[in-house]
């Protein structure tokens, strides 16, 4: 069975005409699209390299890194969102972007080491087995090369943050967003990551300031963080 849920492919689709619109449901992605932007290439140069972007969406991520002179293919299962991607990808006339409605587990095991860099962002907690896509993007990183995660840790503080303070209070996010109960933590993502024969290189938190409206990279992995993993290089 293909590891996706329905209801968060129905729930997103429903949104696809607003993903570039940066006042709407998505402004938190724009808004933090140049901290994680930024923070892949100082860690895994993009220029020149061959990306694969999990779970992209309207393609904010994909075509950002396709800007910055990487050769991306955006996956997703829904097929709203990406129309809406390669609608906007032909309007800026943004070049080495391609598109596809596949698993990432179903593109791992036809381009097994493809990619010097695999990303997977806000992605891993709409899954109904996320250890499966740890393993996909895996799969897909040629020897050497990097794997991109990023989810929601799960604890009491994530929770009051990222449902009931983006969701309720502030409004940052639709209601429903989010469900509590697959929010991932860190150990839990690191232990995916080992088995997945991972290594865990950087690890970084992302947070959100409600009085200057403004996201930064910081140490505090207790709501929202960013793991970087390097897939172990061939053996001489």
């Amino acid at each position: 069975m293909p590891n996706v849920d329905d209801l968060e492919l129905a729930k997103f689709s429903a949104l696809a005409h607003r993903w570039w619109d940066r006042d709407s449901e998505f402004r938190p992605l724009h808004e933090i699209n140049p901290l994680r932007l930024d923070w892949i290439d100082s860690l895994a140069p993009l220029r020149g390299r061959r990306v694969v972007d999990i779970g992209c969406g309207g393609g904010i991520l994909a075509e950002a890194m396709a800007l910055r002179g990487a050769r991306v293919t955006g996956i997703d299962l829904a097929a709203k969102p990406l129309g809406v991607a390669r609608l906007h990808a032909l309007e800026t006339g943004v070049a080495d972007l391609d598109y596809r409605e596949i698993s990432a587990e179903a593109l791992a095991a036809e381009q097994p080491g493809a990619y010097d860099s695999v990303t997977c962002m806000e992605m891993l907690e709409h899954v109904p087995d996320p250890a499966s896509t740890v393993r996909a993007c895996a799969r897909l990183a040629r020897p050497g090369g990097w794997v991109f995660l990023s989810t929601l840790n799960r604890n009491a503080k994530a929770f009051a943050f990222a449902i009931v303070g983006a969701e309720y209070v502030l409004n940052l996010l639709p209601r429903g967003t989010h469900e509590y109960a697959r929010f991932i933590r860190p150990s839990e993502l690191a232990r995916h990551a080992r088995d997945a024969g991972l290594e865990l290189v950087a690890t970084r938190g992302l947070g959100y300031n409600p009085l200057t409206r403004r996201y930064r990279l910081h140490d505090d992995t207790s709501v929202n963080y960013l793991f970087a993993c390097r897939k172990p290089a061939a053996a001489p």
